[in-house]
């Protein structure tokens, strides 16, 4: 397993749509992987269940809460946020290959300013926007602008798989 470079994520991108609906490729691409904007903030709204074959599970209601301009001419808002768990969508749609897997870091702004966030293993094959879990920890919260960078998406270069994701999440392209 490689990690991918700056030059090798680029060219991703350019010939196989790696990463779609960036906001600005040359501020997103890293030395060493893509800083993901955000899109949308929800909160937990119902209790979720996991079982071993899926059969059971339920995946957790959320509420989508909406960010507030501080102006009327402001062209973004903000997201006003107080200690908790939240569910947090990118922009960006990402469209893996079957050679590559992808997974996150918190971007250390955020860690700097009291919050984190949790997440999975981008599958070999995976085409969709990515969600994760936001924690905001610091006592006052946290305030999030539209369209911030808010994690780093590193990628690898794994021996191709047969088959790729084809889960319930595969081309979930919605806003």
């Amino acid at each position: 397993m490689s990690v991918l470079n700056d030059e090798e994520i680029k060219k991703q991108i350019e010939e196989n749509k790696l990463v779609d609906n960036y906001i600005n490729r040359d501020k997103q691409v890293t030395e060493n992987g893509f800083d993901v904007t955000l899109l949308s903030v929800e909160t937990f709204a119902t209790k979720g269940a996991i079982d071993f074959s899926n059969n059971e599970r339920v995946i957790s209601d959320t509420r989508l809460l909406e960010p507030k301009k501080r102006k009327p001419e402001d062209k973004y808002g903000w997201w006003g946020l107080d200690p908790g768990a939240y569910k947090v969508k990118t922009n960006e749609i990402f469209n893996m290959p079957k050679n590559l897997i992808a997974f996150g870091q918190t971007r250390s702004t955020l860690l700097r300013n009291g919050a984190f966030i949790n997440s999975g293993i981008v599958d070999a094959g995976f085409s969709g926007r990515l969600e994760f879990l936001l924690q905001v920890v610091n006592p006052e919260g946290i305030l999030l602008k539209e369209n911030c960078r808010f994690h780093q998406i590193v990628f690898a270069r794994i021996k191709e798989v047969e088959k790729g994701y084809s889960g319930k999440y595969h081309k979930n392209h919605e806003q």
